[in-house]
């Protein structure tokens, strides 16, 4: 979801793109079933991906790295096939059709299970579940694991974090959400799940259990933590420094100097260094006050990867070009052209990449102020309710008076529609 949640741009027309049905399907496999191991195999392979990776301001990254993939392999005789679909889109996209679908894509860890359950995608061994492990923080290996099995190749993790105007705000002064508030805009997207949820968080609500993968446990919000985080939020919305940044206010706002700060994620790089240059700042979360005290704001995390559908024909090819895809050289690469930020431990040792701002602000997010989100269906069941129920803040419809009502209304609607 950019990670934020977004709406599939993609639908139709990325099922019916090539009209493959899988790897070395009929869009132009030469295979007749009779090659020996001596005869080259010549096949096509769809590749879906996000339409930046693939534009021409990008370096076409995706073209680029299929083909010199293609060059290492001589004992393949490869044509590539690209479709536009996100990786937020494929959860969506992939399991309508899953042997219609690209035999390589991409996808955010939170539709695993979606996948999973659809069999759109398949599980890594050997030596490629290996390289996951010995190349990634455990956090990052257990973003992709289900039930020990490993199901992609992590290429980024995937968070927000808050950049800020270093003229407006101190080292200091980002460290306390209540005391930006206190002395210049700070433009927060409350009224989407994804952010809003991390005021629960910051208060001790779980979700799905304390490893975020118990379906059957649901979301505790319950009682006094739940209602207090609530408050919490209320206040912000009243403070006449909050700006909801909803439909790009908040940077626009950075733009035209009516926002100090915003939250967002490294997606946003780009545009923010553009518009504050020298006084560019990006920190991980700060603290707020709930019920009193300072309690650290936590984002949900993961992690961006490659899969391989199951439906693909020649699974060493594919498992080969995903391995490809998310290792050390694609990633540099990604971080060069488009500044998607490495997950690799060794890239991250080194410099540039060790001493980038934007990518300490992302990496000491995900390693102090966020929780892994889960990936069971039941999360596909609360991002609604929750935009409803964060719209009602804003709205003035949730005060303090009525927010420990509220809160147990709420609880009481995301656990009912969870499938247990």
């Amino acid at each position: 979801m950019k990670k934020r949640r977004m709406t599939a741009a993609f639908l139709a027309a990325a099922l019916g793109v090539t009209a493959l049905t899988g790897c070395g399907g009929t869009g132009g496999s030469t295979d007749t079933g009779k090659s020996t191991e001596a005869e080259k195999i010549s096949t096509t392979i769809t590749v879906w991906g996000c339409a930046e990776d693939q534009a021409d301001e990008n370096g076409k990254w995706l073209q680029t790295m299929c083909e010199k993939f293609n060059t290492e392999h001589p004992e393949w005789d490869l044509t590539f096939e690209y479709g536009v679909c996100s990786e937020q889109d494929a959860g969506k996209t992939v399991p309508q059709d899953p042997s219609n679908s690209a035999d390589v894509y991409f996808f955010a860890n939170d539709q695993l299970q979606t996948l999973i359950d659809a069999k759109a995608i398949a599980k890594l061994g050997g030596e490629t579940a290996d390289y996951v492990k010995s190349t990634n923080s455990q956090a990052i290996v257990d973003s992709v694991t289900v039930d020990g099995a490993v199901y992609g190749v992590p290429f980024t993790t995937n968070t927000w974090f808050m950049y800020y105007d270093k003229s407006k705000f101190t080292d200091s002064d980002v460290k306390s959400l209540d005391t930006m508030l206190a002395k210049d805009k700070v433009a927060f997207n409350i009224t989407e799940g994804w952010y809003m949820s991390s005021f629960f968080l910051a208060n001790d609500c779980v979700y799905f259990g304390k490893d975020g993968k118990d379906n059957a446990a649901g979301i505790d919000i319950s009682g006094d933590k739940g209602t207090n985080a609530t408050k919490a939020m209320v206040s912000m919305v009243s403070n006449p420094n909050f700006v909801n940044d909803a439909g790009g206010v908040g940077i626009a706002g950075l733009r035209d100097g009516s926002v100090a700060a915003y939250f967002s994620g490294s997606w946003d790089y780009k545009n923010v260094k553009e518009i504050l240059g020298d006084n560019f700042g990006a920190v991980q979360l700060p603290t707020v006050k709930i019920g009193g005290t300072d309690k650290q704001l936590k984002a949900f995390a993961g992690s961006k990867a490659v899969a391989v559908n199951p439906n693909c024909k020649y699974q060493q090819i594919a498992v080969a070009l995903a391995k490809y895809l998310g290792g050390k050289e694609a990633q540099q690469s990604h971080y060069d052209l488009r500044s998607v930020i490495p997950c690799n431990t060794e890239l991250l040792a080194v410099e540039p990449v060790k001493s980038d701002v934007l990518v300490t602000a992302q990496n000491n997010t995900f390693n102090n102020t966020a929780v892994i989100q889960p990936t069971v269906t039941g999360m596909n069941n609360y991002w609604t309710p929750a935009q409803n129920f964060s719209k009602s803040i804003v709205n003035g419809e949730i005060t303090l008076d009525n927010a420990a009502e509220k809160t147990e209304d709420f609880y009481k609607l995301i656990n009912t529609s969870i499938v247990k």
